[in-house]
């Protein structure tokens, strides 16, 4: 069943706001239309079964002047906190025939009757009225354009309710505005950066929409909660009921903005700079990854979407007390990164490598401590990182100082229990009486998983002892010439360099296939052609620890510990190198700790 909102114009030149909400809350369309045509269009997709229409606007006029009862009625509880109704009557044009919203119900063949049970109907409602019953609202927030009001305070009351609307991801019914394509993102940062009262106007129809969906879904799970002024005869608006003791407040009252609110909205306005934060930290940790030469499958981040922040900050404890006092301070994952490895050893190297390169301020591994409490189940590194001392005063990261970022580490297996879990566990709905049967599945699953994690870091080892890691090409079995087949120059074969370099360094992890292959690059450039040609330059840096030098506190991967003996064997020709033109400053750091008496000079 689907419950859609309709936030609708009286005249045809103005847009009307159209949302829906699937069964479990979730925002599947927001959208906005004008003419009778495309409304009916956008809604069909949604309206050909069962569906509870909530439309702002009236459905039936019959008196000819004043107030319908139902205004009369709705006035008496709502006026004083500024949510009273528009007089309705038949003198006006646009309802001295069939009201227009009348004839998009009958157009759709719903029921004006909203308590029928039918399950096709449609319904009047009043966005005002519901938000100061939802959000318990002291008055009506003035985001709606009149005489006086400024286009700074429309968009900061809109941004205000998009945070309240938000907030409702921990109401119940739960209000989903995360769903793929609900659009909602773009209604934020179309507040959030609107210069015009126009533009704030086309925002704000479809946020009514979703207040009217969502009284729709409220109404249908919380009869009880929901009150009717007037009748189908005479005409009706549905509201949820004003709660109990709620007082109006002037519009400086201090306390008529919650702090949950204020921090949502505050949220949205610098939520789209935290997208380009985010994409930064995942090119600083790839960076760093790839710099260290270590294995790992994915690195990937994002900006916790204003929906989800506003759920988060929304949550309550058991006595109903806000879990996050001062959310923006608080919530720590407003930037999340996660790095993905293939074998449990490769968390912890990860985990070495961020805090040699950055600063980290909290570490937490789940999975130890799930293990301490002898269970199976969620298993994670979960990491607080900032930029290091170096990094803050570096222009390139001017946009991450200050930031931080929440960074998980945990091998694919563990991604995908983690992954299904939450997806089914917390976003599906499991019946009561089945949750006991389906924990034990999912402990059993995450022992499995773990047992299957230990075999394939034990294979891995094993073949790091007796084998190379596969590197694509084209190379046949009986090539021995150190070249790719397929290459059009000389380099020597990344296949052939792999196995090389197991050989050469046994004590190395493997590196990622395609940093074998761009090495092989760095070689071709330094005219480096074959195997025995690699050997004879190694081998007088073969004598220095250079690991030592380089006071590694991780295991380096193999690709890392050639591009080191390269560095200490070539110097200042390897620094300039046409291959080595974007990591330039950091080599020439790296030489210097590896030569630190001298001048960067080839050995001899």
């Amino acid at each position: 069943m689907y419950y859609v909102g309709v936030d609708l114009a009286w005249g045809d030149r103005k847009p009307t706001g159209l949302a829906v909400l699937d069964d479990e809350g979730g925002l599947v369309h927001v959208s906005a239309a004008q003419s009778d045509e495309e409304i009916l269009a956008a809604l069909a997709p949604y309206t050909a079964g069962d569906c509870l229409v909530a439309i702002d606007a009236p459905l039936i006029v019959r008196n000819e002047t004043g107030n319908r009862p139902a205004e009369a009625a709705l006035n008496k509880d709502f006026a004083r906190f500024h949510a009273g109704a528009h007089p309705v009557n038949t003198t006006k044009p646009e309802f001295s025939g069939t009201p227009r919203g009348a004839r998009i119900a009958h157009a759709l063949k719903l029921d004006l009757n909203p308590r029928s049970g039918r399950g096709r109907r449609a319904m009047e409602v009043y966005p005002h009225a519901a938000c100061i019953s939802l959000f318990r609202l002291g008055r009506t927030l003035k985001y709606k354009a009149k005489p006086g009001r400024t286009r700074d305070l429309l968009q900061s009351e809109l941004l205000r309710l998009m945070g309240l609307v938000g907030g409702l991801a921990g109401a119940e019914p739960p209000l989903h505005l995360d769903r793929p394509g609900s659009r909602w993102p773009e209604l934020i940062e179309a507040a959030g950066g609107a210069v015009r009262k126009s533009e704030l106007r086309v925002v704000e129809d479809q946020v009514d929409a979703v207040i009217c969906a969502y009284t729709a879904l409220f109404g249908a799970r919380h009869p009880q909660m929901m009150t009717t002024y007037g009748d189908v005869e005479n005409g009706y608006i549905v509201t949820p009921t004003l709660p109990e003791g709620l007082e109006p407040s002037s519009a400086d009252d201090p306390t008529a903005e919650d702090p949950v609110s204020v921090a949502v909205r505050d949220y949205a306005l610098r939520q789209p700079a935290l997208v380009d934060a985010a994409d930064t930290f995942v090119a600083l940790v790839t960076s760093i990854l790839d710099e260290a030469g270590i294995n790992y499958l994915s690195v990937n981040g994002r900006a916790k979407a204003v929906a989800s922040f506003a759920g988060k900050a929304s949550r309550r404890g058991p006595n109903g007390e806000l879990v996050y006092t001062d959310p923006l301070r608080e919530i720590n994952d407003q930037i999340g990164v996660r790095v993905i490895t293939y074998v449990q050893d490769d968390v912890a190297t990860v985990a070495d490598v961020i805090h040699d390169q950055l600063l980290v301020k909290k570490d937490r591994d789940m999975g130890e401590m799930v293990a301490r409490q002898g269970r199976f189940g969620y298993r994670s590194r979960h990491m607080l990182i900032a930029l290091d001392a170096a990094r803050e005063g570096h222009s390139g990261y001017e946009q991450l100082r200050g930031q931080h970022a929440s960074l998980q580490v945990r091998t694919v297996l563990q991604h995908a229990w983690a992954e299904f879990e939450h997806d089914i566990r917390y976003k599906g709905t499991v019946p009561a009486d089945q949750a006991p049967e389906l924990d034990r599945r999912f402990t059993l699953a995450a022992g499995l998983l773990e047992l299957a994690d230990q075999e394939f870091s034990i294979i891995r080892d094993r073949l790091l002892e007796h084998s190379t890691p596969a590197v694509g090409d084209n190379t046949t079995d009986d090539d021995t010439s150190g070249r790719d087949t397929a290459d059009d120059d000389s380099r020597i074969g990344a296949r052939e360099l792999a196995a090389f370099l197991a050989g050469q360094y046994p004590g190395s992890g493997w590196s990622r296939t395609e940093h074998y292959t761009w090495i092989t690059g760095l070689l071709a450039e330094l005219a480096i052609t074959s195997l025995p040609e690699l050997t004879e330059v190694l081998l007088p840096v073969n004598e220095l620890d250079l690991n030592a030098r380089m006071a590694y506190k991780y295991p380096p991967g193999a690709v890392r510990r050639l591009d080191d003996a390269l560095l200490a064997a070539f110097g200042e020709k390897y620094v300039g190198l046409p291959g080595n033109a974007d990591r330039r400053p950091l080599l020439k750091s790296r030489l210097e700790k590896l030569h630190p008496d001298e001048t960067g000079e080839p050995e001899e």
